[in-house]
Order: C-alpha cells, then structure tokens, then sequence
C-alpha cells in the first residue's frame, strides 16, 4: 500500500494562511458588492414589499463584511407594506441559509458507492 506521510508544520501553516487569505479576499469582495448593491437594493421613493423582502433578506448576511469595512448600508427597508415584507424577509434569510449551509455540509459522493450501484 501507498502511504503518504502526515503533512509537516509548514504544509499545515501554508495550508491555513491560504485559507485565512481566501476568508479576507471574499469577505471584501462581498463588502464592496454590497456596497455597491445596496443603492440599487434599497429605493428610497418606494414602498418595499414582498419581493423586495425577500430580495433584503438574501442580500442582508453579506451586510456585514460591508459595515465592519466602515460602510453604512441598509440591512432592512424602513418604509415596507409590514407583514407581506417581513414575511419575504425572513423567506429571504431561509433561503440564502439552506442554500449556504448546504453547500457549506454537502458531502461529495465518492467513486466507490457509484460503481456498487
């Protein structure tokens, strides 16, 4: 059998700076791009309702790479139709949740159980 020896302290520490650069490079992608959204996201002569709910609570887990760089965007719209937005909101958070953590805990299927089918 072919054995490949456990990875040495340098490999591990490469292997966390290129994680922890990775983590920073999209946590300000993501800040500028919301920054750059949240104008368009967020009209100030409109009721928002329903769609534009769902539409806030998709968008709003990607606020925060944006306020802790220093900018000030809208998380939730302050003129709304009340309940039908609120509804859409939290549809909105639901969705971008399962669609993250399920990509985030998805397990790959391996070769071996694909071939015993």
């Amino acid at each position: 059998m072919d054995e490949t020896p456990p990875p040495t302290w340098s490999a591990k520490l490469r292997h966390l700076l290129r994680k922890g650069v990775t983590l920073a490079v999209v946590t300000v992608a993501f800040g500028w791009f919301y920054g750059w959204a949240s104008p368009t996201a967020f009209p100030k002569d409109r009721v928002a309702g329903f769609k534009e709910g769902a539409l806030h609570g998709a968008l709003m887990p990607l606020a925060l790479p944006a306020l802790l760089m220093g900018q000030n965007v809208p998380i939730y719209a302050a003129i709304n139709s009340g309940r039908s937005y609120k509804i859409g909101y939290i549809c909105g958070i639901n969705l971008c949740g399962l669609l993250f953590f399920g990509l985030a805990f998805r397990r790959p299927t391996s070769a071996k159980s694909d071939k015993s089918r």
